[in-house]
């Protein structure tokens, strides 16, 4: 399969800045194959329980709803009493850091596996990390920062706050970020060489997410940035392009492993916006949207009900015959399925390795211990689902 250059002015039309190889695109629709209609190499987005945008300058956080007093089924006031101090707990145990963090503590195995097998393509990384010329370079630079309001202190604080939050508890730098208008739910991260990099939200993005679904948008983009994607980002856009159809080392079996590498990468990005969300929900509640959500029922969507729904696709495609029609359906994608997505959140939101991590790094009491207790955020997120049923 050869990508041609049409399907990446495709990609441009839709993302309104694709004329990068170095470019991160994400969108809420169903990931869908490059050949002829674009490589959708979106960044990411976050659905969550409902809270409103703060109306004032800066960053207000949603009151957890005070627990019922009075009659009432004792069990059922307990869940409700449950309920309302889940929230608070949960901002008890909150990282406000991870550590010495590399993207190695976080990579999901696909994307280490599918990346060491690319870097052994010889020549391949010396291509993509010199495809982009100065001109090409300044052309994004300026359609971006021309048709976009770049946020900062005084412009957009909330994203801005947001933002630099998310980077401090991944520890890694703050690239710039820029709002532009389009109905579009969209996000996406241009890592340019020898620039520092940036990230662009579509406004429709920030009419349809709260600030915490935002801030896990942001966070799956820092991943990308954290995880040094952007060089093999470059080699699938260039090959979009047909700029390297002529080299001899670019085959079908090499674009349809940076097809898998694509995929991959997706799912070490949702470990990087559970890792600053701390909460499964809200990342699993984002690819409910990617499905078939929308913002006027988003207060109905349930989160157990979609895992049921991943556990049915895993049955369903268990036979020989599905596991076939499963193949077929994916590996011309660019990004996994959003239920098989929502899957290995939750499982890395249960694991050993995350939990690890967030207890690693909880913030300290004055006597040396976690200032939060025993436990960890997935743990606490089944409080709350407990609680609720």
């Amino acid at each position: 399969m050869k990508l041609s250059s049409s399907c990446y002015r495709t990609a441009a039309a839709v993302g309104r800045a694709a004329a990068t190889p170095a470019r991160l695109l994400t969108s809420l629709q169903q990931p869908r194959a490059p050949s002829r209609r674009g490589l959708a190499v979106r960044a990411y987005q976050d659905a969550a329980p409902s809270s409103p945008w703060p109306r004032q300058q800066g960053v207000q956080q949603p009151q957890a709803p005070a627990p019922s007093s009075g009659g009432g089924n004792g069990a059922s006031g307990a869940a409700a009493a449950a309920a309302g101090a889940a929230p608070q707990q949960q901002a008890r145990r909150r990282v406000t850091a991870y550590r010495g963090l590399s993207a190695a503590q976080f990579q999901h195995p696909l994307d280490q596996q599918n990346t060491a097998l690319l870097r052994a393509l010889p020549g391949l990384e010396m291509v993509a990390r010199n495809m982009m010329g100065p001109v090409a370079e300044k052309v994004l630079l300026l359609e971006n920062i021309g048709t976009s309001v770049k946020v900062g202190p005084t412009q957009l604080p909330t994203l801005h706050h947001l933002l630099t939050e998310a980077a401090a508890i991944l520890q890694m730098e703050v690239p710039d970020l820029y709002v532009r208008q389009n109905p579009l739910p969209n996000a996406y991260t241009l890592a340019i060489a020898g620039r520092k990099p940036f990230i662009v939200l579509h406004t429709a993005l920030l009419d349809l997410l709260t600030p915490a679904e935002v801030q896990a948008v942001l966070a799956h983009e820092l991943g990308h940035l954290k995880c040094d994607h952007g060089v093999w980002l470059t080699a699938a856009n260039v090959l979009a392009l047909g700029t390297v159809s002529l080299l001899p080392i670019v085959s079908s079996a090499v674009e349809e492993g940076l097809m898998r590498w694509l995929r991959a990468a997706e799912l070490t990005c949702d470990r990087a916006a559970l890792l600053v969300a701390q909460d499964p929900k809200v990342v699993i509640s984002v690819l409910m949207k990617l499905a078939g959500g929308s913002p006027s029922f988003a207060g109905e969507l349930n989160i157990d009900a979609f895992l049921e729904q991943a556990r049915s696709y895993d049955e369903a495609t268990n036979s020989p015959v599905g596991w076939y029609l499963r193949n077929a359906q994916t590996r011309a994608l660019s990004h996994p399925l959003p239920v098989l997505r929502a899957r290995e959140v939750d499982r890395w939101a249960h694991s050993q390795q995350f939990q690890a991590l967030v207890a690693a790094n909880l913030p300290r009491d004055a006597n040396g211990g976690s200032s939060s207790g025993s436990g960890t955020a997935a743990g606490s997120a089944g409080v709350q689902r407990a609680a609720a049923r």
